[in-house]
């Protein structure tokens, strides 16, 4: 909870658009069905934009979602689609749990990927 994690992301494409996913791997043991985030982004001009996001892991049965391999879960969110970053420079993306407990033994890895969005086809 005290200990957020910091992705910088070096931005030089104000041209084309980018969908920002969060990735998560977490054990079959973890409490919750569910992690809730703080993401703060912070640009270039030192503008912060604080969202929340709630990320599911299990369904209402309590089977584990997304990819899994023994008792490790991966999943792939989508944070934000067809961003269109304003600046070049570095963008730091900072992600602070919100689950009301301290810790969260079970959560083994977070990850944050920027991927430039998929052409929509032309309309005809």
């Amino acid at each position: 909870m005290n200990s957020p994690l910091v992705f910088d992301v070096p931005v030089n494409d104000t041209v084309n658009n980018y969908d920002i996913f969060i990735t998560l791997r977490n054990s079959s043991s973890y409490d919750f069905n569910n992690l809730y985030l703080f993401i703060d982004i912070r640009s270039p001009m030192k503008i912060t934009e604080r969202d929340t996001m709630e990320c599911i892991l299990a369904n209402a049965d309590g089977k584990w979602l997304g990819n899994g391999l023994g008792d490790i879960w991966d999943n792939k969110f989508l944070f934000k689609r067809n961003v269109k970053f304003q600046k070049p420079g570095t963008y730091e993306f900072v992600f602070n749990q919100a689950m009301r407990v301290d810790s969260l033994p079970m959560i083994m890895d977070a990850g944050l990927s920027v991927e430039k969005s998929a052409v929509s086809p032309s309309p005809k």
